[in-house]
């Protein structure tokens, strides 16, 4: 149980980054009318934006 929690908590950017970054991104991009480029959806940029953080904060140890 502890090595799953352990892990659970090494992949918690990831999962922010794609939970909450990405629909914050989409609903921002909404409220202010932007569309998002390559043809994409909103909430797709948005997973790709927040999923890429989230991954690179994984990896590097850092939001910033």
């Amino acid at each position: 149980m502890e090595n799953v929690f352990k892990q659970l908590f090494y992949w918690m950017p990831f999962l922010f980054g794609i939970g909450f970054i990405a629909p914050l991104i989409a609903q921002t991009m909404n409220l202010w009318h932007w569309q998002a480029p390559f043809g994409l959806s909103n909430i797709g940029f948005g997973l790709i934006i927040g999923g890429a953080w989230g991954l690179q904060t994984v990896i590097r140890g850092r939001w910033v």
